[in-house]
């Protein structure tokens, strides 16, 4: 390009810019519509900033996307997905992103979240002060339209075009970020990172939990044989997690083997009594959700066991349970939910399900104190509750 036709451009692009600062585009610094600030167009910026017509921020952020935007990650349901801009704001519907939200410390990127996050994750410093846009399955979307979310995250791809539709006002990029899959959960939360710019982050939380993992895989590779386990969902009677869910993740990784893997299902499925008792597992496993059982078992707001010691006490007596040797040996076991299936918090549900199973294997580890370093540390949160019965220090 000769001097004058480059002269030409820039001085175009200079108006271009500034047109586009006092309309509000959605990328700061493109003007030519395709979502990307080119040499030029930052050319054209600092001209404009050099004639005070922008400010250093305005400079700083559009220098900022020019070097490291557009962003492009695969997203859970094999989509590409491509943000052109910081992430400054965004709403998760699923449940199960809060806590890699919370460990990346972008909780202050939210601008809105549901109603069910608010319960499970009250003890988060902020996430009550936010606005909320429903539960996760009964979303508000005009509240999600208020909040103006640049970012839109949600758990699977069932309902993905009618989200779209929905969201189409606002703009918003949409991506599918299950986190519920304990082997899919490193390159699911890489991408999240990767759209939060959140790089140091992601790789000092993964160092963590790849400690605790391969401490517990090399010392029960070699055992003469596995323990079997039963899970059961404590609002669910006879409905144990199967293939496919994250309490099975978390008991395969912890060494275990979950009798419910053999079933031909996937997620969960339906027992009966006379199974169970003829599988005959020597532990029990009791994933307890907040807002599911009819009474809380686990929770950052209880400061008593007793609500878990009754459950098991009550549920150890029916037939089907009454005759295993997990009932006979004292080896029924509660396990908070969230802390009993996948995204950031597995990593602690495999540590206690480790103690539990071999507890001579594993004298050594105090999945206790593992869990109040990741409230601390990750979390940002006071350690409270109780999450695990009986406790496994």
């Amino acid at each position: 390009m000769g001097w004058k036709n480059l002269a030409l451009a820039v001085a175009c692009a200079s108006l271009m810019v500034g047109f586009a600062f006092a309309q509000g585009t959605d990328v700061p610094g493109d003007s030519d519509g395709d979502r990307i600030v080119s040499a030029e167009e930052l050319a054209a910026a600092e001209k404009l900033a050099n004639e005070g017509k922008l400010s250093a921020d305005e400079l700083e952020e559009i220098r900022h996307i020019h070097e490291k935007y557009p962003i492009t990650i695969i997203d859970s349901a094999d989509r590409t997905v491509t943000v052109y801009k910081p992430v400054k704001r965004m709403i998760s519907q699923g449940t199960w992103a809060y806590e890699p939200i919370f460990v990346l410390d972008a909780q202050d990127r939210l601008s809105a979240v549901t109603n069910t996050a608010q319960r499970v994750y009250g003890f988060v410093p902020g996430i009550k002060d936010k606005p909320v846009v429903g539960e996760y399955r009964e979303i508000d979307y005009e509240k999600v339209i208020e909040n103006r979310p640049d970012l839109y995250i949600i758990g699977g791809n069932r309902t993905l075009s009618d989200i779209e539709q929905k969201l189409e006002p606002v703009g918003s990029t949409i991506v599918v970020l299950s986190f519920s899959d304990m082997k899919k959960f490193e390159k699911e939360f890489r991408a999240l990172a990767m759209l939060l710019e959140e790089d140091e982050a992601v790789e000092e939380y993964l160092a963590w939990r790849e400690g605790y993992l391969k401490l517990i895989a090399d010392k029960t590779k070699d055992l003469a044989s596995k323990q079997r386990i039963y899970n059961e969902y404590s609002d669910i009677p006879w409905t144990t997690g199967a293939l496919g869910s994250g309490i099975n993740d978390v008991i395969t990784m912890a060494g275990g083997l979950n009798i419910g893997s053999s079933l031909e299902t996937v997620k969960s499925a339906e027992v009966a009594p006379e199974w169970v008792m003829a599988q005959n597992p020597e532990v029990i496993i009791i994933p307890a959700f907040l807002d599911y059982a009819p009474t809380d078992l686990t929770g950052y707001h209880l400061n008593s066991a007793d609500n878990a010691m009754r459950f098991i006490k009550e549920a150890s007596a029916r037939t089907g349970w009454k005759e295993t040797d997990a009932v006979k040996n004292g080896r029924v076991f509660v396990l908070d939910g969230e802390t009993g299936s996948a995204s950031c918090r597995g990593i602690v549900g495999v540590c206690y399900c480790a103690k539990w199973f071999y507890p001579d294997v594993f004298a050594d580890l105090d999945p206790d104190a593992i869990n109040r370093e990741y409230f601390e540390r990750w979390l940002g949160a006071p350690y409270s509750g109780i999450w695990a019965y009986p406790e496994a220090s």
